[in-house]
């Protein structure tokens, strides 16, 4: 692929959004399910290091916390290997995916240094 070739493809961005199994569940999370959470933060924090993750994290929704992820990805079938490769997912605990296109995203470069 030429780098100066204009309809070389453009990384898409997704909005991921983690709904867990019950609204409760920050609050009273059993052991086994703080395990799988130890677990999904560690494959999302590899997501970053390697540049598909823009950022992640809890959101505090009024409704019940749910976690957060923007993914740069190629396109939405490895946006969708992305989010099934999770340990939540695939822990088969009742945790859910919601996948959003973003239409237009202003971001950082990949490998600018991240803020915390």
């Amino acid at each position: 692929m030429n780098p100066h070739d204009s309809t070389a493809a453009q990384p898409r961005f997704f909005f991921c959004r983690l709904i867990p199994p019950r609204p409760t569940f920050a609050a009273d999370m059993t052991p086994d399910e703080a395990s799988i959470m130890q677990s999904h933060v560690a494959y999302w924090s590899d997501l970053l290091a390697r540049g598909k993750a823009v950022v992640f994290g809890p959101v505090a929704d009024p409704h019940g916390p749910w976690g957060l992820g923007v993914i740069r990805v190629a396109d939405e079938a490895e946006a969708s290997a992305l989010t099934e490769g999770d340990p939540a997912i695939r822990s088969e605990r009742g945790f859910r995916y919601e996948v959003l296109p973003m239409l237009t995203a202003v971001a950082a470069q990949a490998g600018d240094a991240a803020q915390r």
